[in-house]
């Protein structure tokens, strides 16, 4: 890590003088550890400098959404990790075309859609074994036939719930494409690596979780 720039949150909407901190470092990567639409502002403005012809950029928290509002001119070859993409197979793409029907006009399901589903769904599993009025009764056996449960759904495919709570499914690396690659509005992805489940989330002993008994 060569350097690092914070800037006044949440009032900073000009990002010029932090961009230049970050060429003139002369880095290969600069990593945005921000979200939103700061993140959207800072890929909009790098572009306008041309940062992003000399340094690619990551996003640490940047969502389908995010690149969206940004446009594929602006994010093309920006780098950004998610568990979901609309687009990643045949399973996302079967509960994005049942999910189409139900969504505002134009607005494509995003990862925090995908893990309403996938949380509620997992819910309702376990009631269904249990039996309704167990699980309304006991909400922490009703966790822990979660937990011991595996999860499996369209969205994150098969995973499981760990002893601290934390959801364990791949994640996967993502490049923006560039607008000529773009078939319509949300093509906006291409597969650039994945994280193995037990890889992509931080280890249960780092966690220092005080549900996790030792």
């Amino acid at each position: 890590v060569l350097g690092q720039a914070r800037y006044p949150f949440p009032q900073t909407t000009g990002y010029s003088s932090f961009l230049l901190q970050a060429q003139a470092s002369r880095a290969k990567v600069l990593g945005l550890a921000n979200a939103g639409t700061d993140t959207v502002n800072c890929v909009k403005q790098a572009h306008e400098f041309g940062l992003t012809r000399k340094m690619k950029l990551v996003g640490l928290l940047c969502l389908l959404g995010d690149v969206r509002a940004m446009g594929a001119e602006a994010g093309q070859g920006l780098l950004t990790t998610e568990p979901f993409y609309w687009d990643l197979n045949e399973r996302t793409r079967a509960f994005t075309q049942r999910l189409l029907p139900k969504m505002p006009p134009s607005i494509y399901p995003s990862t925090n859609h995908a893990g309403a589903y996938s949380a509620v769904l997992h819910y309702l599993k376990a009631a269904a074994v249990m039996g309704p009025a167990q699980a309304k009764a006991s909400g922490r056996a009703t966790i822990a036939q979660m937990r011991g449960m595996p999860t499996e759904d369209d969205c994150f495919g098969p995973g499981r719930i760990r002893e601290d709570g934390r959801k364990i499914h791949p994640v996967y690396l993502f490049e923006v494409k560039a607008p000529a690659e773009v078939k319509m509005g949300w093509d906006l992805y291409k597969l650039a690596g994945s994280i193995e489940a037990e890889q992509a989330m931080r280890p249960l002993s780092q966690g220092g979780c005080p549900m996790v008994r030792s």
